[in-house]
């Protein structure tokens, strides 16, 4: 079991740094055909399209389409959510979180206040479709998920573990274990244990009314916590949300369409919209 693990966390290691390469090459703004693109890879290409497609699910010439620049400006015009419409709080949909859901308790005041004392956040590292991952977790639940491709593992321990300085921290992959497989299967159910103050904890509460295929702004968040004029506040709450993918702080958008930042890299944050567009058809 072991060492079907270990090949399938190379498999998916491998796959993302094709589509990271991908990416890197789009942003130089030429469209490449098939042909280019696998050559670069050093692939045949119909090797490259397999590959391509099974991590995916369409082919490279309809995921170079969702990510364009030009896309995140299609999304905002037509698969913008009104939050106060938005429904039901929790993950569910079409893509590859369909059947997982999530629910949330956020830490109390006091608890927050403390900065973590007398509190152990058990850490592991793992592997997912967009690359290496760091998960942090408390007994209530998951309260870090970080994707480390862009920023190294060592930065992303530094970030999560500086929220809470005077936690223990313990390497305790058999915590992660039950998170990391729920993201990898996309079914089951994973809580999250939110770390943050009152108004972040109302931005991240807001993200997670955002479903799957659809995109919102900052603007629209301000509105929906009843702040309509704190953008820029809102983007730097969106900016510190420390579980990354499940709260989907990379479904916020400029209001002119821009893609904004991402603390996890853009080059993630382009693949996880792309890679939800397409499973939605959009």
């Amino acid at each position: 079991m072991g060492g079907m693990d270990h090949h399938a966390d190379i498999e998916s290691r491998y796959h993302w740094q094709l589509m990271r390469r991908a990416i890197a090459r789009l942003d130089a703004g030429r469209d490449l055909s098939l042909e280019e693109i696998a050559a670069e890879m050093g692939l045949s290409p119909a090797h490259f399209q397999r590959l391509f497609s099974r991590w995916a699910g369409i082919s490279p010439k309809r995921f170079q389409q969702y990510l364009t620049l030009g896309h995140a400006k299609h999304l905002l015009e037509a698969r913008h959510t009104t939050l106060a419409t938005a429904g039901a709080v929790g993950l569910s949909g079409g893509g590859r979180l369909h059947d997982l859901f999530v629910t949330w308790e956020a830490m109390s005041p006091g608890d927050y206040a403390r900065r973590g004392d007398g509190l152990t956040i058990r850490w592991a590292t793992g592997e997912g479709p967009f690359g290496p991952m760091l998960g942090m977790a408390t007994e209530r639940g998951l309260a870090g998920l970080a994707f480390t491709a862009e920023t190294g593992r060592e930065a992303a321990f530094a970030d999560l573990s500086a929220r809470w300085p005077r936690a223990r921290f313990a390497p305790e992959p058999q915590a992660l274990a039950p998170h990391f497989a729920a993201l990898a299967s996309g079914r089951g159910s994973t809580r999250l244990h939110l770390m943050g103050g009152p108004f972040q904890i109302k931005v991240w509460e807001a993200l997670l009314a955002v479903p799957e295929g659809r995109v919102t702004t900052y603007a629209e968040i301000a509105r929906a916590i009843g702040h309509p004029r704190a953008h820029r506040a809102v983007g730097t709450a969106v900016g510190r949300n420390p579980i990354g993918w499940l709260i989907p702080c990379h479904r916020a958008l400029r209001s002119s369409g821009g893609l904004g930042g991402y603390h996890w890299g853009l080059p993630v944050k382009r693949a996880l919209l792309a890679d939800e567009a397409a499973r939605a058809g959009t």
